[in-house]
């Protein structure tokens, strides 16, 4: 497997386990000093604790809440790289929210881990 399969498999991956609910799962690829920006809060995301909460606000919007993402692509770097899709949560009764993010993933021995996170909404 190629890095660039491995990144999108850790993309895919991250969409099953926020739909299975899996917050340690969701959160285990991301690195300690992980720093982003939600699509649901001004502020700057700082570390996996911040970002568990922001999971959680999104899982407590619906019981069937589904996240999909479409279009990945990763771009290559040596021991960097970068991951953009455009997403879709879906919430029920038919209200879905779209958007665009990006991982920044470094290479940490045979893994990848994530260390930013950029999600802002569509208009």
């Amino acid at each position: 497997m190629t890095a660039r399969e491995h990144i999108l498999r850790l993309e895919r991956r991250q969409e099953r386990d926020f739909n299975r609910r899996n917050l340690k799962a969701c959160l285990a690829p991301f690195a300690p000093g992980f720093v982003g920006f939600s699509s649901t809060r001004h502020d700057r995301i700082a570390g996996r604790a911040a970002l568990k909460k922001t999971f959680q606000h999104y899982l407590r919007q619906s019981p069937r809440v589904r996240y999909r993402i479409a279009q990945p692509r990763v771009q290559m770097f040596g021991g960097t790289a970068v991951a953009s899709f455009y997403w879709t949560v879906e919430l029920g009764g038919g209200h879905r929210v779209r958007g665009r993010g990006s991982h920044v993933f470094i290479r940490r021995g045979r893994s990848w881990r994530i260390v930013h996170e950029h999600f802002s909404r569509l208009p």
